[in-house]
């Protein structure tokens, strides 16, 4: 699959995104409890998985743009999170 496969992420007939990381990553997983309950009408499944895939995508590009920040701090290597 290519790149081009990727979700569109302004597209004007979908909500906006939300404003941080934590709000979209809230969403997310509120919407996947819906999914995964098998209550919801086959229209709001895919209504739901592609609000998902949307989700997902601005979850990993903010991840990947401080994964970024972090190797231009540590000079250009990404070293181990030690937790502490």
């Amino acid at each position: 699959m290519s790149k081009a496969a990727k979700p569109e992420l302004t597209d004007p007939h979908l909500p906006p995104l939300p404003a941080t990381y934590e709000a979209a990553l809230t969403e997310l997983e509120l919407l996947v409890g819906q999914l995964e309950s098998g209550q919801m009408p086959l229209d709001q499944l895919l209504s739901g998985y592609q609000r998902g895939a949307v989700l997902l995508a601005f979850c990993r590009d903010k991840l990947k743009a401080v994964e970024d920040q972090i190797q231009v701090l540590d000079g250009g290597q990404l070293k181990p999170w030690s937790g502490s």
